[in-house]
């Protein structure tokens, strides 16, 4: 059995990763749902859908980029 074994894409920055980039994505969705349990302001409750929403959005594109 062979193994690929990942080796950096040329053109793409290394802040630009995967890995990086998949970690603030989780990130911003765990802030979201903090937001959305707080029981404190409603300012952060009603930005919570969309801090989840862009964090998920963020965390589909970045699942395409290069190891």
């Amino acid at each position: 059995m062979t193994e690929k074994i990942a080796r950096p894409v040329p053109g793409w920055p290394r802040w630009l990763r995967r890995g990086p980039c998949e970690t603030i994505a989780m990130a911003l969705i765990g802030l979201g749902v903090v937001m959305l349990m707080q029981p404190l302001s409603l300012i952060l409750y009603s930005y919570s859908f969309v801090t989840i929403l862009a964090g998920t959005l963020g965390f589909v594109i970045v699942s395409h980029f290069p190891d």
